[in-house]
């Protein structure tokens, strides 16, 4: 027997084994089906409904709240840095050659604002000093300038996930006050929409934000690649901030007045004040989530120090009404 009969011979045993298989299932996936459909009408209609609507309105203000605490946390992972290696210009690089096929590494070439092509060794190296490479490739100068930015990013990255953490336990302590009142098919089967319903915005969870550095090497031939990503998290970030520090050589008044933004420094500033926001008198006791930051009462922009008796605490609401200000000023 070929191997075109023994082909046939498979294919029609399949189709057999599909149809016995449907005839003895059917009733059940007709009856799965049609109870799907059932809860679906049901969920419309409670989301739809006169009681839910009562919890909606009740609980707006609490929501409003989260939702706003949500968009200041998305404005502070907003950084700008670095040098932009697109200011050169930019090109679309194609291999047109015969052998194509046989640089396939060329596909990786990027051309982006914190991508840096570079040799194997400069990339390699990169590994081994981080810092020190990204500052060289991109241009950050060791100088007061461009550790400000670095420790006002770090404060605000440490907000970022302080903010994160409480934004998600009042969101969850919120959900929890409704257990009783929404019905458990719904609070089980329906939690996501339970959520859009209620009006809370989508909170990403993410690290994807965090800037990243990268360092790349493709071959000529197109044959061979390397990349390095050196990713501004906390730790790196805060590396960076230790990094040009060691390196400005301050004058001995400014050494003496100035402090270093650390995450030290933040909690020694919050224990001070009592975790207690220095504007609103608001504190964790009176909101266990409240997100507190570490502030600059006379901002660096405007000649102030990071140094202690320049540093407050101030809750996020005072914070952002404070920076809204200073916008406008």
């Amino acid at each position: 027997m070929n191997n075109g009969c023994l082909r046939i011979i498979g294919i029609f045993l399949a189709i057999s084994l599909a149809i016995a298989l449907f005839s003895v299932a059917w009733p059940i996936l007709l009856i799965a089906l049609l109870a799907l459909l059932g809860y679906k009408i049901y969920e419309g209609v409670y989301f739809h409904g006169s009681k839910f609507a009562d919890i909606k309105q009740r609980i707006a203000t609490h929501i409003k709240d989260c939702n706003e605490l949500n968009e200041h946390i998305e404005s502070l992972k907003k950084v700008q840095l670095g040098i932009d290696q697109a200011r050169y210009g930019t090109s679309d690089y194609h291999d047109k050659s015969q052998w194509k096929f046989k640089r396939s590494e060329l596909s990786k070439i990027k051309s982006a604002p914190y991508v840096y092509s570079c040799s194997r060794t400069i990339c390699d190296n990169s590994r081994k000093n981080p810092m020190q490479y990204v500052c060289k490739y991109f241009g950050f100068k060791a100088d007061s300038e461009t550790l400000a930015v670095f420790e006002q990013m770090l404060n605000d990255f440490l907000a970022v996930e302080d903010g994160k953490k409480g934004l998600m336990a009042q969101r969850s302590e919120i959900l929890s006050s409704l257990s009783d009142e929404v019905p458990k098919v719904i609070q089980k089967f329906s939690a996501k929409r339970l959520e859009k319903e209620l009006g809370f915005e989508e909170v990403d969870l993410s690290d994807a934000w965090y800037p990243k550095f990268v360092f790349q090497y493709v071959s000529s031939g197109g044959n061979a690649s390397t990349e390095n990503v050196v990713t501004m998290d906390v730790p790196n970030t805060e590396a960076m901030v230790n990094y040009l520090n060691d390196r400005i050589k301050w004058a001995k008044s400014v050494a003496r007045q100035r402090s270093l933004m650390t995450r030290a420094l933040r909690k020694s500033i919050l224990e001070r004040d009592k975790y207690t926001c220095l504007n609103c008198g608001v504190s964790v006791s009176d909101e266990p989530h409240l997100l507190l930051e570490v502030d600059h009462i006379v901002p660096v922009a405007k000649g102030g120090l990071t140094s202690v008796d320049n540093l407050q605490t101030l809750c996020w609401r005072c914070n952002r009404s404070k920076g809204a200000k200073l916008d406008v000023a």
